[in-house]
């Protein structure tokens, strides 16, 4: 049986409870897993949006995110019958969708660091002080591993909130099938924690301005 992790729902108020929206999802995911054609183009329809943000969010471009999205759909039609939660459907494409861009996000680090290796020109930008690149992917890379630190649910729930244009609460909640009234408080508690992270991997407050 696939679903979220235990650890992935800490930072959640214990009251969430399947939304209406949630329940309607659920039914097209079992639907869909019987074989019905109409039920599977309604998923897509629902969360492609939610999937292509994602991978928007993480700086990739068009046709990397749309690898993004045609690996996230076959990925749900590979576990349609095995979704333990198929009212969190959303959640799971979308934490499936961020695995796969930080995939690609990887092979693209490792492409520049081949590329700096054959051809270094310099560490910063026209103007910069040197070693201000160096300076700047460093922080970026503690930024990062204090991200990671996260449960999955809370990263999913920042990257739709930190998009641009950021995704409306009402999209939020039905993608994680939570309540509206809870994002604002849920979304300062994850924000506590990345603080928190940040601190622990050696990032001071001025880096988190």
């Amino acid at each position: 049986m696939l679903r979220l992790d235990d650890a992935d729902i800490t930072i959640l108020d214990e009251d969430d409870r399947p939304t209406g929206d949630a329940a309607d999802v659920g039914r097209l995911v079992r639907r869909a897993a019987a074989g019905d054609g109409e039920a599977w183009n309604a998923l897509v329809s629902r969360f492609s949006g939610l999937i292509w943000t994602i991978g928007r969010s993480h700086g990739l471009g068009a046709a990397d995110t749309a690898e993004v999205s045609q690996t996230t759909w076959m990925r749900l039609f590979e576990h349609l019958d095995s979704i333990q939660q198929p009212e969190r459907v959303g959640a799971w494409l979308a934490t499936t969708a961020r695995r796969e861009a930080l995939r690609i996000l990887r092979m693209r680090d490792r492409q520049v660091l081949v590329d700096d290796d054959l051809a270094f020109d310099g560490d910063g930008g026209v103007g910069d002080p040197p070693g201000t690149g160096v300076l700047v992917k460093e922080r970026d890379h503690l930024l990062h591993q204090a991200f990671a630190r996260l449960p999955a649910r809370a990263q999913v729930l920042l990257t739709m909130l930190s998009t641009a244009p950021a995704m409306s609460y009402r999209e939020v909640s039905a993608a994680l099938d939570m309540p509206i009234g809870s994002i604002g408080p849920t979304r300062a508690r994850c924000l506590d924690a990345l603080r928190h992270h940040a601190v622990s991997v050696g990032l001071s407050a001025a880096d988190l301005v």
